[in-house]
């Protein structure tokens, strides 16, 4: 939260969140974990995401980009601006969504 400060029980929230370490939440230090980040990989958006980056790795910057774009204009009016039909516009969103997905999942 930058140029905003906390005060009253805001700051001691914050004081404790800050006091928690990756040690402390790193799911891998767990079977449990280790279990649900594995499940996180048998999904199809996992799978898209990686087959976009090992297919088209100059492209995942870009890809990515595009998406976040989509998500700040919406969907309709990214593909207006574009002059794209729609359903390609949402074809380039849930690619980029997909390979943020799989980069965050596989680290």
């Amino acid at each position: 939260m930058r140029g905003r400060r906390l005060s009253g029980a805001g700051t001691a929230a914050a004081l404790r969140w800050s006091a928690v370490t990756i040690e402390q939440t790193d799911p891998s230090r767990d079977a449990a974990g280790d279990t649900f980040v594995e499940s996180l990989m048998d999904t199809d958006l996992y799978s898209m995401g990686a087959f976009f980056c090992d297919q088209h790795p100059e492209l995942v910057d870009e890809v990515v980009e595009r998406s976040a774009e989509i998500e700040r204009t919406g969907l309709s009016a990214y593909a207006a601006a574009t002059a794209i039909d729609v359903e390609e516009a949402f074809g380039m969103l849930l690619t980029g969504l997909s390979v943020r997905y799989y980069k965050a999942v596989a680290g």
